[in-house]
């Protein structure tokens, strides 16, 4: 395993700029993160290609946002998140499709999002559309030797497992956000990896703290500081052969972000060496 952080695409200066930081920080490996189609060009991608020749760090994956309203809380978030709202599914699905011929331009075999509150129950009358949606999805990703991963979060970790086997499609995947599990108040993430342990091909190194009410998510804090037990995750993930990277998240702005990350590095590598 190694340590990696999420770099946030952007143009110009401002995208170099961010490139250098991470590897002045030692990172060698990232995720890159994009809610912007505009940003997906030919121009752009020549970029980034030049960028992680010059600056050594490999891109494990690219995490595609997709357009319209996005509201992260338990109101407005089934209504707004993901394709499951029917109002703004065709239009995210073009996202993803789009978003991962951008990530193809990269060499990017693995495209993570967040697919919104899919169904807790196959009765539902919404459930016949996500699975037809995430199957047309995954069919093209699959013709085009890419992968599908779930960053966890809205859904239980059965309901992932469930979708999967509904699909079938052999490249869905899940993207471990241990924190997002707890934060949504969905799961333990060790009691998690029993479900889909075997899934996991991404890792998000984020921590935080269970919701203490019925609108809001959970607080999100410094990686250790919160719920997450990550010397047993880390083993959890070894004995299901997971050997990724851990991709530092940090949500929130600043010199404090910075040095949180620098901690967060420096703590993590020596759980790894301690495997």
């Amino acid at each position: 395993m190694n340590v990696g952080i999420i770099i946030r695409h952007a143009n110009g200066e401002l995208l170099t700029e961010r490139f250098a930081r991470a590897a002045e920080q030692g990172f060698h490996h990232c995720q890159l993160v994009s809610w912007d189609p505009s940003c997906w060009t030919e121009e752009n991608a020549q970029q980034v290609l030049a960028l992680t020749k010059k600056y050594g760090i490999e891109i494990t994956a690219f995490w595609c946002g997709w357009e319209g309203p996005k509201m992260w809380n338990f109101t407005e978030g089934p209504e707004t998140l993901g394709i499951v709202p029917v109002a703004y599914r065709a239009a995210r699905v073009k996202n993803l499709l789009d978003g991962a011929a951008y990530a193809r331009r990269l060499g990017i075999r693995d495209i993570v999002t967040h697919m919104g509150f899919i169904p807790e129950n196959m009765s539902d009358p919404n459930w016949p559309g996500v699975v037809a949606a995430v199957k047309s999805i995954a069919l093209d990703y699959k013709q085009n030797g890419q992968n599908l991963l779930f960053e966890t979060g809205q859904e239980t970790p059965v309901v992932l497992l469930r979708l999967f086997e509904a699909i079938g499609t052999g490249n869905l995947y899940v993207n471990l956000d241990p924190a997002n599990l707890i934060l949504y108040g969905k799961a333990n993430p060790l009691d998690a990896m029993d479900v889909f342990g075997d899934y996991v091909r991404g890792v998000h190194a984020k921590d935080g703290f269970y919701p203490t009410n019925g609108r809001e998510l959970g607080r999100e804090v410094k990686v250790g500081e919160g719920k997450v037990d990550f010397p047993k995750l880390l083993r959890l993930l070894r004995a299901h052969g997971y050997d990724g990277s851990l991709t530092i998240e940090r949500e929130i702005e600043g010199a404090q972000q910075i040095r949180d990350i620098v901690e967060t590095k420096a703590w993590l590598e020596k759980l790894i060496e301690a495997l």
